[in-house]
């Protein structure tokens, strides 16, 4: 079966913001996105609004037609947003206002108690909760004890260990593979459905959509660098075939 692929555009938001312009609209990415193959849209809607705004949330709401997943923090005030905006799926994630990107997994041991009240406030009302952690049994072990139905592993450090394209003998390559494979694994069989992402690209995702329990990859930024180049649809086609080669 194939690696299902969420598109995250989160920086077709950032182009538009540098100008605090009206285009590009992350609304018509996602409909380009989707009729590329993308089996989902994800956005991460940060408290302090840098790309994404509450608007296009809203809107996507409306538009999308196959999945729509909003990362965020779990305070309150997102969980606000999230419950009038009701997406399919929400991935909780750690959040810094002074980082770029997301830096590392969700601490589920240490948030413990204000992640399970997300989760139970979500699941309460039919959304979805993916978890977005490190490749760590400690930590999938609370996720299910918490009640949380799937997980994100975070794929930083496999993507950091070959950053220019796959090195089949590299043991920092071979290290994060199998430790990705392991706990795929792990997760799976304690219920979990497994999913990945964060640094993917061309190069490198393949190791990782043909584990055998991974369900969906979310990538955003080198699938937008390309599309930078070749146009949006082309460049989710383009992933997809890396993911799922014939």
């Amino acid at each position: 079966m194939n690696t299902k692929l969420g598109v995250n555009i989160d920086h077709i938001a950032t182009i538009r913001q540098a100008r605090k312009a009206l285009e590009p609209d992350p609304v018509a990415a996602a409909y380009i996105a989707e009729s590329g193959g993308a089996d989902g849209i994800t956005i991460h809607l940060r408290s302090d609004r840098r790309h994404i705004q509450d608007r296009d949330l809203f809107l996507l709401r409306e538009t999308v037609k196959t999945r729509l997943n909003v990362e965020m923090a779990a305070t309150e005030g997102m969980i606000s947003v999230i419950r009038e905006a009701r997406p399919d799926t929400v991935t909780l994630v750690p959040e810094r206002p002074e980082e770029l990107t997301t830096e590392g997994g969700l601490n589920v041991i240490k948030y413990e108690a204000e992640i399970t009240k997300a989760i139970e406030i979500f699941q309460g009302e039919g959304i979805n909760v993916s978890l977005f952690i490190d490749p760590d049994e400690e930590q999938i072990d609370k996720s299910i004890s918490i009640g949380a139905a799937m997980v994100e592993l975070n794929t930083a450090a496999y993507a950091e260990a070959v950053p220019s394209g796959l090195n089949e003998f590299d043991p920092g390559f071979v290290k994060c593979r199998d430790e990705l494979r392991r706990v795929s694994s792990y997760a799976a069989s304690g219920g979990l459905r497994v999913l990945a992402g964060h640094g993917l690209t061309y190069r490198n995702v393949y190791p990782v959509s043909s584990i055998p329990e991974m369900e969906e990859l979310n990538i955003g930024h080198n699938i937008i660098a390309r599309a930078s180049l070749v146009g949006l649809k082309l460049a989710v086609e383009e992933m997809l075939a890396a993911m799922n080669p014939r």
